[in-house]
């Protein structure tokens, strides 16, 4: 029967994935382990994981994650909440289930799982690729939608420039101070509070433009992310080792050390 494997570094996944065959179905699960639901989740997927035998080549494969640990795999699969269950195959993305739903993610496992990429593939023929002789494109169009793409992007990042510079201390995370989606943003927001900091946020899934382009616009893949007078600081990690290397590192932007009354 199959079991499920912790995958718990980059190599690891890497590893992992480029090992199965096109054909597996590769069964993700994200979890978080302050998260009660995914204690659930993880006896509900142990269960169906045990109804499938493995064979040669491999029909399935069973991997959990720590969505915090490996946030830039996380990332990579749009995970905002947990539990979260990817289906994947042949690195293509079939189905994504969000919550503990026991039903929902049976469902998606047995659906996928007595698909083959052959049976998948023939809804699909018959759709052939136009010829170039019918499938021009006008240069100036591509011109037009070149320019306006650029356009866009000089509008985004001044968007983006005027959001790290809107307050002194600016933290982009996932949810809200009062409602974090992720740990990492909650250790964040509870080191700014336990510093007494003066801090403005974002939450960046209200906003995907914001979410997608602020990765290119500070060259840092991951959230939370933490900017101090407009330059970028890190996440949880980097701000973690400047309070180490200073102690006083947030003091020029506490509440108490300028006289005023916290919040």
């Amino acid at each position: 029967m199959s079991t499920i494997q912790a995958i718990t570094s980059i190599e690891g996944w890497e590893q992992h994935v480029s090992s199965l065959p096109s054909s597996t179905l590769l069964i993700v699960s994200f979890h978080a382990p302050w998260a009660a639901p995914c204690a659930q989740m993880a006896n509900v997927l142990s269960t169906l994981a045990s109804e499938y035998p493995v064979t040669e080549p491999l029909s399935t494969s069973w991997v959990s994650i720590d969505a915090e640990e490996l946030s830039d795999i996380s990332e990579l699969y749009n995970v905002t909440a947990v539990p979260f269950l990817v289906l994947v195959r042949d690195g293509k993305v079939l189905e994504t289930v969000s919550g503990s739903s026991a039903v929902k993610v049976r469902d998606a496992i047995e659906s996928h799982a007595k698909q083959t990429p052959n049976s998948a593939q023939n809804g699909a023929k018959g759709t052939a690729a136009p010829d170039n002789d019918t499938a021009g494109v006008d240069k100036d169009d591509t011109e037009v939608s070149e320019e306006d793409a650029e356009k866009k992007k000089e509008e985004l990042h001044k968007r983006l420039g005027d959001l790290v510079r809107a307050a002194p201390v600016m933290l982009f995370m996932k949810g809200t101070p009062s409602e974090p989606k992720c740990g990492f943003s909650r250790q964040i927001v509870a080191i700014l509070r336990e510093n007494a900091v003066k801090y403005g946020f974002f939450n960046i899934l209200a906003d995907d433009e914001v979410r997608q382009g602020l990765k290119e616009f500070a060259d840092w893949p991951t959230y939370p992310q933490l900017w101090v007078d407009g330059e970028l600081v890190g996440g949880l990690d980097i701000v973690k080792e400047e309070m180490s290397n200073d102690p006083d590192f947030f003091k020029p932007y506490s509440v108490k050390a300028n006289g005023e009354t916290p919040a």
